[in-house]
């Protein structure tokens, strides 16, 4: 952890060469519906809870009031899990990143109706607040779950867990946290697994794919999938 505000971390020549040349996002940024429930919590909570974003490192004992293990959550859709997992585990501090509305207001409805104090947003591209904000050595942990797999060849391009990130995303952990990747696209969970087995900051804590972990709860999302009869492939790897 920082103890206060800093200039954003410098990256090396290559990790700097990759991604400001990264034309390509992993998301299309859509309007989408977004509930009455979910507008009124963007608009009274967002101030509170969100962390506008700025190219300089973020100062986690500000953002949440404490010192406590910082854990990222990248793409956390409709905010269901993330909740959960907060309010199991109030130790922790949890940010998470994500750039539709809906899923905003819907994690903000839902830290107001379970007073959570642990969870902060930062309503941004992934690859530029981790770049910028995080420090390096910083988070004990990075939760990717379900990232949208891009399922067509000609937008693999587009997938967020590709080397150049991969290893960014290995410099921000700090040494003996974790890097946590679920997915229910069989074809994305192999390459991922290639991807993060190559990357030499990184072991895997299991043979191929791991256990689901106790934390990670199963979303309506992911049951779904279950009776559909799609299996689920968690990776979790430790910073060495």
């Amino acid at each position: 952890m920082i103890d206060g505000p800093a200039e954003a971390a410098d990256a090396s020549p290559e990790e700097d060469a990759a991604l400001r040349q990264r034309p390509i996002r992993s998301f299309v940024l859509r309007q989408g519906r977004i509930t009455q429930a979910q507008q009124r919590a963007y608009d009274a909570l967002l101030p509170a809870f969100g962390i506008p974003y700025s190219p300089t490192l973020l100062d986690p004992v500000a953002a949440f009031g404490r010192r406590a293990p910082l854990i990222v959550e990248i793409g956390f859709g409709m905010g269901e899990g993330t909740a959960q997992i907060a309010a199991a585990h109030p130790g922790n501090d949890y940010l998470g990143l994500e750039v539709h509305n809906p899923g905003v207001g819907s994690l903000l409805d839902k830290i107001g109706r379970a007073a959570l104090s642990n969870v902060r947003i930062v309503q941004h591209d992934a690859v530029e607040v981790v770049r910028h904000m995080i420090a390096p050595d910083s988070l004990a942990g990075v939760h990717v779950f379900f990232p949208d797999p891009w399922h067509k060849k000609r937008h693999h391009k587009r997938r967020l867990l590709q080397a150049p990130f991969v290893s960014l995303l290995a410099t921000r952990i700090a040494p003996g946290g974790y890097l946590h990747v679920a997915t229910d696209w069989e074809e994305y969970a192999v390459q991922i697994l290639a991807v993060l087995e190559a990357e030499p900051l990184l072991e895997n804590t299991a043979e191929r794919y791991a256990p689901r972990p106790d934390y990670r709860p199963l979303t309506r999302f992911e049951q779904r999938g279950v009776r559909l009869g799609h299996a689920v492939f968690d990776l979790v790897f430790r910073r060495r």
